[in-house]
């Protein structure tokens, strides 16, 4: 692989007054050039991840980068979507620029604002991402696509009430130290595992701390090749990056099984010549807690319907045999839908940096990314490393 991370940027992800979708933009475009010590004549390429499906009215984006500095005017800039991958969908469109040597330098932005869109028409944006012709008319939005999952996976592995509310609780717990995430509250188990006024049933067994939360927010990186990225300040080396994308009927495929996750997993721990247990930890992608747990299984931490043994063992927290997560996920982070794949990279190179103020994890070195879009439909898988 070509490509390493040498510098990047996060805003504070949640309901962002003030902000527009152009300020987010320019604002972690503009900082992620300074944290890696470049100016704007240096970027060959640029790629926008913005998802958008009604959330802005401002529908052509790519030159939205440009307003960051007047020396950027000229470079080629493309807006890409796949969904709530589209953050990791331009991170790999920046590789593959690097791979085919059009570009030495790429600056990647990830934005999204959705909270300022009405609560009914952020769950119509977001059923665009399922298979309308069968679920468009789903109650709930997407989360009622995904209870239909939940309730299936508990129809053939029993309730799994209590696995989910692990992982919530696990991953509002890892979101209280990082600066960055919309919800920085420890809830605790017995609050999510139990339905209450606060925390009612949304759609099927999935209570609202089941649920992602709609958040405005932008990340960036600086992508640079490998003989440029040692000339700079830091470089976190891409020892993998793989893309699956699978049906987007469900009824085309067994939805419990994440088949497009467990083949991008399977691909990229092959490109990278590791294996699970080499991992430091994971960032994955838990648009719901359900997706996490089928999540466990399709990456091989246990066999296919004991995910539940992953969460309610510990083996996903920090300490655990691989922490899931760390950043508190998309379950406390916030899931602004465009940001989110580039936020993973972001966070990951922080990581593997020492750099993750308030949600480090001691000593990592190898560190994993899985960002879907869909009912795992787009499937994306990131392996990074430090080289310098």
């Amino acid at each position: 692989m070509t490509a390493c991370i040498v510098g990047w940027a996060h805003s504070r992800f949640g309901k962002l007054e003030g902000e527009t979708l152009e300020s987010l933009i320019v604002g972690v475009a503009r900082e992620a050039l300074d944290h890696a010590g470049i100016g704007p004549d240096d970027v060959d390429e640029i790629v926008l991840g913005h998802f958008n499906a009604g959330f802005s009215p401002q529908d052509f984006t790519a030159s939205l980068v440009l307003q960051a500095d007047d020396r950027l005017r000229f470079k080629p800039a493309t807006r890409v979507e796949n969904a709530c991958a589209t953050g990791s969908a331009a991170v790999r469109q920046g590789i593959r620029a690097m791979d085919a040597k059009a570009a030495r330098i790429v600056l990647v932005v990830g934005a999204e604002q959705m909270t300022t869109t009405p609560g009914p028409d952020i769950g119509r944006n977001l059923l665009r991402a399922s298979y309308l012709p069968e679920d468009g008319d789903t109650p709930a939005g997407f989360a009622g696509v995904f209870g239909k999952i939940a309730g299936a996976y508990f129809q053939r592995h029993g309730d799994q009430s209590d696995a989910l509310a692990r992982i919530a609780a696990k991953n509002h717990r890892n979101g209280v130290g990082n600066p960055y995430a919309q919800m920085r509250k420890d809830f605790g188990y017995e609050f999510c595992r139990t339905e209450s006024d606060k925390n009612p049933y949304v759609a099927g067994p999935l209570k609202r701390t089941d649920c992602s939360l709609v958040s405005d927010g932008a990340a960036a990186i600086v992508l640079a090749d490998t003989a440029t990225a040692l000339s700079m300040r830091r470089a976190v080396a891409f020892r993998a990056n793989q893309h699956v994308q699978d049906f987007l009927p469900m009824s085309k495929r067994d939805i419990l099984l994440f088949e497009g996750c467990e083949q991008a997993w399977a691909r990229a721990l092959g490109e990278a010549g590791v294996t699970l247990d080499d991992l430091s930890f994971v960032e994955t992608h838990d648009c719901f807690t359900i997706a996490e747990l089928i999540e466990y299984e399709a990456m091989g931490l246990a066999r296919r319907g004991e995910g539940a043994k992953v969460a309610l063992e510990g083996q996903a927290e920090k300490g655990g045999r691989l922490p899931v997560n760390p950043s508190g996920g998309l379950k406390a982070k916030g899931h602004p839908i465009g940001a989110t794949g580039v936020s993973m990279h972001a966070l990951t190179a922080m990581q593997l940096t020492g750099e993750a103020d308030g949600i480090q994890v001691p000593g990592a070195k190898l560190g994993g990314i899985f960002n879907m879009g869909g009912a795992a439909v787009a499937n994306y898988v990131s392996i990074l490393e430090r080289i310098k």
